[in-house]
């Protein structure tokens, strides 16, 4: 079981971006000013939905990495677990990354999965 502490920090667990009320961008990573208008405080947090679609894919060292396209045209790079193609529709995954030596600290984080496979 996850402590709450950690449940309640939002960027831990949700894929959350920048969404300028100004010019109508989306950013992932987030960012504090805007790249395209320049504007600071317009940025608002946003979480992003939990599918979207691989525009374009590479095998770095055996794993999937992905460009990853939302609804609403935001887009972001992860590691996709499972076949993969261009155009492929996948889902948000609570996943393991690796753990710190032998007996050390695992970490997890957020993995994308092709639809209709096992989540």
């Amino acid at each position: 079981m996850v402590p709450r502490f950690w449940r309640k920090i939002k960027y831990r667990y949700d894929v959350v971006a920048s969404y300028c009320e100004n010019c109508g961008n989306y950013y992932y990573p987030q960012r504090e000013i805007c790249p395209k208008c320049r504007r600071k405080g317009a940025l608002k947090d946003l979480k992003l939905c939990d599918d979207g679609r691989v525009l374009t894919y590479t095998i770095v060292n055996g794993k999937c990495i992905a460009l990853i396209e939302f609804e609403n045209g935001a887009r972001m790079l992860a590691e996709v677990c499972g076949k993969v193609e261009i155009g492929t529709k996948v889902r948000k995954a609570f996943r393991r990354y690796g753990e710190e030596g032998e007996d050390g600290i695992i970490y997890y984080g957020t993995k994308f999965v092709p639809l209709g496979e096992g989540m």
